[in-house]
């Protein structure tokens, strides 16, 4: 007899509180775990950060075959996810399957455009990749081990990803040189005559009192022995390479279009990101209706604190007016930590449930603040066990204006990043997939929404600290109409930073610096709002339903409840509640 034949019997025999193990239900809780795990070994970097440790000693295998072969297995599971009959699921069965054939089919419908060659940008890439340490535990010698095996592989993992810019400079798939050639100092800062003073070596630097004086000597020996061998030589082949072959290569001229397929990989990165069906004309012209009515609100404030002139000189003079700055970065880091203080209190007044899981702040790491942006969020590891971390730049603090702190908190820490992403990895009866999942349009949408609720928490308690949230509305407002201007309309990068210096008060380095983070990342930048209105239109639609029964409370639960999911899902979602509630 056949082992199926057998289920059946025993199942026909036991009555039916045996669970057969061919029924669909068994079979998506199957390939939901199975694909998690494969994952996690195919990219064992994202583990390391989600705080499993099982793949810390290795790197993926980033190689053309590899990336063909796990296309291949995509549509392998696709063909098995969709085999698996949903009017046998439940609801919320029905739901997870739904999402992660979404997921899988907007990864694969990626492939052709070979977007997976264009690994490296000023903001991330290999020339970084010792930052991966921050996010280990380093409590046992094997931990240290784990790391000195990573030191040790680099040469192939730099070989795999040198391979990838070859067939991307062979393809034209590259990106334009204005952001590249940040890149020679980035990658020269790896280039150390003393291992002990290299990025990678810092995990060496201080030991748990378990690991003995003798093996802490042996495991610094090695790793100095490793950064001299191993990882220098990588990168001064990696820079090498760049110069020679990849720089030169690099388009002139800004924009996706320029690239093949252009305007269709870009139409294409306008749906991943902002999970609809917005065309980026369609975007642009939101862009520009949104800075519109910004623009008006913000004329209002000026009135307001009786500033006699043109809002373009308001920008002016809240850009160069040393009363909106600090000059001393600690003076900026305590700011930030007071503000996030501040915010505790107010939580409850808008929010059922509040996250377990802490998060830090920290600086950003020096090396990298020159070219990154004003703040961003580290997410907590799956367990928890290390906080959430939301990193603030303070290179340049006399560039960073006081009253833009507020909006920037709300957004990175409580109640945007910090609460939606740890309450997601709180998630429970879901799988994994559903509590990491990263949609750019809600988990950005919901950050940005939630500088809307500082008015609420009554937060915003100056005209000039109002003013900063409508000064990040309006960089997001910007970002559709700057985004899609250089990656479908043409524009040029000096006519992007024009239209941005017209309409927000932000700095020029913060300005120049964000013009590029959208030419390296096309189309990433129109999730934010997009993302926002989306959730906006649907508290409107509720308040306006539900008339004196809504509870903003109850609203924000629905909203985050079922962790990030494309914006048409959370339509539903709501739409569902408010017909409940009715």
């Amino acid at each position: 007899m056949h082992s199926s034949s057998l289920i059946v019997v025993v199942a026909l025999l036991m009555g039916p509180l045996v669970v057969m193990a061919s029924e669909p239900s068994e079979q998506l809780r199957r390939l939901f775990e199975e694909e998690w795990q494969a994952n996690l070994r195919e990219f064992p970097v994202t583990a390391t950060y989600l705080g499993d440790g099982r793949y810390n000693d290795r790197w993926a295998d980033v190689s053309l075959a590899a990336i063909a072969r796990r296309e291949a297995h995509q549509r392998e599971v696709l063909q098995r996810l969709n085999a698996i009959r949903s009017n046998e699921l439940t609801p919320a069965e029905r739901l997870n399957q739904k999402l992660y054939r979404r997921e899988l089919e907007t990864e694969l419908e990626e492939y052709p455009y070979q977007w997976h060659l264009v690994v490296l940008n000023h903001r991330d890439g290999i020339q970084d990749e010792n930052s991966v340490a921050d996010a280990c535990r380093f409590i046992s010698r094997k931990d240290y081990e784990d790391w000195l095996a990573r030191l040790k592989s680099f040469p192939e993992y730099m070989d795999q990803t040198i391979e990838l810019l070859r067939r991307g400079v062979a393809e034209r798939m590259v990106q334009p040189q204005v952001v590249m050639q940040r890149l020679p100092a980035q990658i020269r800062r790896q280039l150390v005559d003393d291992p002990t003073t290299s990025l990678y070596y810092k995990p060496f630097k201080s030991f748990p009192a378990e690991i003995a004086e003798a093996d802490r000597l042996q495991l610094q020996r090695e790793a100095q022995a490793a950064i001299q061998e191993r990882i220098v030589p990588s990168y001064r082949k990696l820079l090498e390479f760049f110069e020679r072959e990849y720089f030169p290569a690099c388009v002139p001229n800004v924009g996706a279009w320029q690239l093949p397929q252009g305007q269709e990989l870009y139409a294409y990165l306008a749906r991943k990101h902002t999970t609809t069906s917005l065309t980026p004309q369609q975007i642009h012209d939101i862009g520009v209706s949104e800075v519109a009515r910004i623009r008006s609100e913000m004329e209002r404030i000026k009135q307001q604190v009786g500033f006699e002139g043109t809002l373009n000189e308001f920008f002016t003079h809240l850009r160069t007016s040393p009363e909106f700055h600090y000059t001393d970065a600690n003076d900026l880091l305590a700011a930030y930590t007071a503000f996030v203080k501040r915010v505790d209190p107010e939580l409850p007044r808008v929010f059922k449930k509040l996250p377990r899981i802490p998060f830090s702040i920290e600086a950003i790491p020096a090396h990298m603040a020159p070219d990154t942006t004003t703040a961003y969020y580290r997410p907590p590891s799956a367990d928890g066990s290390r906080p959430g971390t939301y990193f603030v730049n303070l290179y340049k603090p006399e560039t960073r204006p006081k009253f833009e702190i507020a909006a920037l908190s709300l957004h990175e820490a409580m109640p945007g990043h910090h609460l939606q992403i740890a309450l997601a990895t709180d998630l429970v009866d879901v799988p994994e997939f559903r509590k990491h999942a990263h949609v750019t349009a809600f988990v950005e949408g919901w950050a940005l929404y939630s500088e809307s609720l500082g008015e609420e928490m009554g937060l915003y308690d100056d005209p000039y600290s109002k003013f900063g949230q409508l000064t990040y509305e309006m960089w997001r407002a910007v970002r559709l109409v700057v985004d899609t201007g250089m990656h479908s309309l043409k524009w040029s990068r000096e006519k992007a930073i024009a239209y941005f210096q017209a309409n927000a008060p932000k700095s020029e380095l913060d300005i120049v610096n964000e013009i590029d983070r959208y030419i390296a990342w096309p189309g990433q930048a129109l999730a934010y709002k997009i993302g926002e209105l989306k959730i906006k239109e649907l508290r409107q639609r509720a308040t306006k339903a539900l008339g004196p029964s809504f509870d903003l409370r109850d609203f924000h639960d629905v909203v985050l409840r079922n962790g990030a999911v494309p914006l048409d899902v959370l339509e539903e979602i709501v739409d569902e509640w408010i017909q409940a509630g009715k």
